[in-house]
């Protein structure tokens, strides 16, 4: 240790030995940020906060239920309402071979392929309610016909198919990323239908009663059974 009053004679080996050390210390953090620059692709590199993603790739979080209910009272019921046709024209004329209309008023779940629907509507007495089923159903006496096809209407909770999804011009598979939303979009379809359709029509009391309705069926394979799901249903 050097006494108070003297001082270390200068030299110029730490002042080189700090110089390389900074020098090395660039040219590390240069190298760094190449190859940051390399595996990025040329691109700035942005850390983006979860549910935020939409706002830098344009595309946001898949929503069924936002979706429908944005479209169920301005497009679906304009449309479903303006193209049913006549329940009870419809098996007259077709006379008991369901596919046979699907030129004229049917539609394909896939555009040209897929499963058969109709959009319908129609009157009649409801003969049965059936609620003791998860697939509950009104079996219905049809005004004015008097075939051999049975007649029902969806009450759920559950609703088998996707007729109200198929038959909707604007709704279509292509647009959808996978299968897991074209099958969101029928489901959230479905619970509208329960919740604004079915369930204030008050199903279990209207046995005997005079129905109005507007929906659509899917045609099973091999059966003339014509399981319609309501998009309207109103008693008289």
């Amino acid at each position: 240790m050097l006494p108070c009053n003297q001082t270390r004679p200068f030299t110029t080996k730490g002042l080189k030995e700090d110089a390389m050390k900074k020098r090395m210390a660039v040219l590390g953090l240069t190298v760094a940020l190449a190859v940051s620059v390399l595996l990025t692709g040329c691109q700035v590199v942005k850390v983006v906060k979860i549910g935020e993603e939409g706002k830098y790739t344009g595309e946001t979080e898949f929503n069924a239920g936002d979706d429908v209910a944005a479209i169920w009272e301005s497009s679906a019921l304009p449309e479903l309402n303006e193209t049913a046709v006549d329940l009870k024209d419809f098996l007259t004329e077709s006379k008991g071979e369901l596919t046979k209309l699907a030129d004229k008023y049917g539609k394909y779940s896939m555009g040209v392929s897929g499963e058969l629907s109709y959009v319908v509507k129609g009157s009649g007495t409801v003969e049965e309610v059936n609620n003791e089923s998860q697939a509950g159903c009104l079996a219905l006496k049809l005004d004015g016909y008097t075939g051999a096809e049975s007649i029902k209407l969806q009450i759920g909770p559950v609703y088998k198919g996707s007729s109200i999804r198929d038959t909707l011009s604007f709704i279509k598979f292509g647009d959808y990323k996978n299968q897991e939303e074209w099958a969101a979009v029928s489901q959230s379809i479905n619970q509208v239908v329960a919740k604004d359709v079915v369930e204030p029509a008050k199903p279990e009391s209207l046995q005997g009663k005079t129905i109005s309705f507007v929906g659509a069926f899917t045609v099973s394979a091999g059966s003339t059974d014509v399981l319609i799901t309501p998009a309207v249903l109103e008693a008289k």
